[in-house]
């Protein structure tokens, strides 16, 4: 595989290896082990084998790593019973190898829509597990984010992203709480039309969102520049103050907000860019 590929177009497994340091990649609870959710097969849906989601284990830099990469081209990316408490334990358990003096990283690429609607309780169950996993473990190092593309970061596992320490994107990127889909339906297309990409991707793109100050970094889509800025977050170690901490900065922002206009992408990065937010 050429340095200068496109990351977006990796599938998770791959996405996970091209991360870890050559030769290193060993995947946890693989589609050899046979794990799938029991929930679908009586929906009519085919289960996949690892449940759409990859946990890796190796080394980044010659440190030891956990990367874990949501397979978006399986229901969506949605975060199901099987997926999430694969995610949620492999964050635990990363935690606890800190704490047992084994300083241990860990990179989440996400893509994913959120909760899968068939599993809706116990999905949403495993994504607060994982929002607590990864407040745990982003004391001890930082916990990195990687939204690329193409399916994006909506729901529940915005959340996750947002309570991540550091944030990258690629302009291929979105992220928001509500998918459009979600939004339409709810609001009417008048409000906000989801097949309106220009649009989408004027609010919820990686572009507007690096420049509202909501990530931390944007990149280009290739495998170097990615795990450049994955190395570039890991060297800068735990913040200070987290971004999900500054809600005194972001909650007067946000209740001040005239939520009888339409929002643009202008009024966004306005909303939350400015003075220095730590």
């Amino acid at each position: 595989m050429r340095n200068d590929s496109s990351f977006i177009e990796l599938r998770a497994r791959d996405r996970a290896r091209q991360l870890l340091d050559q030769g290193s990649y060993r995947e946890l609870l693989d589609p050899f082990a046979g794990i799938v959710s029991p929930w679908l097969g009586g929906q009519g849906i085919v289960p996949q084998a690892d449940d759409g989601m990859v946990v890796a284990k190796g080394t980044i830099n010659g440190q030891p790593a956990v990367v874990i990469a949501v397979e978006g081209a399986f229901q969506g990316g949605s975060m199901g019973e099987v997926s999430g408490a694969k995610m949620a334990a492999a964050l635990e358990l990363a935690a606890e190898d800190n704490r047992n003096g084994i300083p241990t990283q860990a990179v989440l690429c996400l893509e994913t829509g959120g909760v899968r609607l068939q599993e809706a309780n116990l999905g949403l169950a495993a994504i607060a597990d994982i929002h607590a996993a990864i407040v745990d473990l982003r004391r001890y190092t930082p916990v990195i984010g990687v939204v690329a593309g193409t399916v994006g970061c909506f729901g529940g596992m915005s959340i996750a992203a947002a309570l991540c320490s550091y944030l990258i994107v690629t302009r291929e990127a979105r992220l928001g709480l509500n998918g459009p889909q979600v939004i339409e339906q709810e609001a009417g297309i008048d409000e906000y039309d989801s097949r309106d990409r220009p649009f989408i991707w004027s609010m919820t793109g990686g572009e507007v969102r690096y420049q509202s100050g909501l990530v931390d970094a944007l990149v280009s889509d290739g495998v170097q520049a990615v795990k450049q800025a994955v190395n570039d977050a890991i060297a800068k170690g735990v913040p200070a103050k987290h971004r999900s901490d500054n809600y005194d900065y972001f909650l007067p922002r946000l209740q001040a907000f005239d939520t009888r206009k339409q929002a643009d992408a202008e009024q966004i990065k306005q909303l939350f860019s400015g003075e220095d937010r730590a």
